[in-house]
C-alpha cells in the first residue's frame, strides 16, 4: 500500500510539472532591422531562450530604417532594431514606441596581428587619406595597413565623422573597403592582417581576441568612459515596439531591462541604461 502511495504522489506530482510547464506561453519573437544592433539583441535572445524554456526569438538579416518601422507596423515582426531615424511624432502616428536598452562605443579595431594600443584623430584621418600605409610608421610591425568602413549612410559612420573633425568632409582613399554590413566589417577585421574598421565595443568582446579595440586620443572606450562622455564616439541602441506590446514582447522586454538582461548586455561590451 505504501508502495502504491508513493507511486501514485510521484504521478501526482510530475502532472503538476507538466501542467505548469504547459502553463508558461511559448513565446516566438521575429526580431528585425539594425545589423548594428543586432550582436548584441543576438546576445540577449540566446540568453532569454535559455532562462525561458519554449521561447523562441528568430533575429533577421537587417532592414533599413523605413524598411523596420513598416514591417513592425504591419505586423511582420515584433520588435524593430534601431539606433537612428527615429522621429517621436512619426512613431506615435505608427503606433509605435522606442525604448532605449544600451550605449555602445563605437572603436576603430584592428586585427590581432596589430600590436599599437591607440591611436590620435590626426593618425586616423590619414590613414582614411592614405598617407599612412603600413603600421611601421606608427610604431607597429612592417605590415600594410587595410583600412576597412563603413558606408556613410550607417551609423557608425555618422558617429565618427560627426565627432572626429578632419573626417567631416575626408574623401577616403581608393584603398579603403567598404563593409555593407557590420556583421560584414566584423568578418573582415577578424580575418584581415593588418585590417583596421570602424565597429562597436560588442563586436570586440565577442570576437574573443580576434579584434582589439584602439584608444582613440589616449581614452579607451571604457563603460565608465561612454557613461560621463569622456569617450565620444558612442551609438543608442533601442527597441521599438507596438503599443500596446504583445505579451510575449512585454515579457522580453522585462528580461532585457531587469538585472539578467542588464548583465548580458554588460559583459557584451555595451553599457545597459540603469
Amino acid at each position: 500500500m505504501e508502495a502504491r502511495a508513493a507511486r501514485q504522489l510521484a504521478g501526482l506530482v510530475a502532472g503538476l510539472a507538466l501542467s505548469g510547464a504547459q502553463a508558461q506561453p511559448a513565446d516566438r519573437l521575429t526580431v528585425d532591422g539594425s545589423t548594428g544592433v543586432m550582436p548584441l539583441v543576438a546576445a540577449l535572445a540566446r540568453d532569454y531562450e535559455q532562462r525561458r524554456p519554449g521561447a523562441s526569438v528568430v533575429m533577421g538579416t537587417g532592414l533599413g530604417t523605413k524598411a523596420r518601422l513598416a514591417a513592425l507596423a504591419e505586423g511582420k515582426i515584433d520588435i524593430a532594431l534601431a539606433s537612428h531615424g527615429l522621429a517621436a511624432e512619426e512613431l506615435v502616428r505608427q503606433g509605435l514606441a522606442a525604448r532605449e536598452i544600451a550605449r555602445i562605443a563605437v572603436v576603430f579595431g584592428v586585427h590581432a596581428s596589430v600590436p599599437i594600443t591607440g591611436l590620435f584623430e590626426r593618425q586616423v584621418c590619414d590613414i582614411y587619406a592614405g598617407s599612412l600605409r603600413d603600421w611601421r610608421a606608427l610604431s607597429g610591425p612592417d605590415l600594410a595597413i587595410a583600412p576597412l568602413a563603413r558606408p556613410d549612410s550607417e551609423v557608425d559612420s555618422e558617429v565618427i565623422r560627426d565627432k572626429i573633425g578632419c573626417l567631416k568632409d575626408l574623401r577616403f582613399a581608393d584603398t579603403v573597403k567598404l563593409m555593407p554590413r557590420s556583421g560584414d566589417m566584423a568578418k573582415a577585421l577578424a580575418a584581415t592582417p593588418g585590417a583596421i574598421g570602424v565597429t562597436t565595443m560588442t563586436v570586440v568582446e565577442q570576437s574573443r581576441g580576434q579584434i582589439r579595440a584602439l584608444m582613440l586620443n589616449a581614452r579607451p572606450a571604457t563603460a565608465d568612459n561612454v557613461r560621463t562622455g569622456a569617450y565620444a564616439l558612442v551609438r543608442v541602441s533601442y527597441l521599438v515596439t507596438t503599443v500596446p506590446p504583445t505579451p510575449a514582447v512585454v515579457r522580453f522586454l522585462d528580461f532585457v531591462l531587469g538585472a539578467e538582461g542588464r548583465a548580458v548586455i554588460a559583459t557584451n561590451g555595451a553599457v545597459p541604461v540603469h
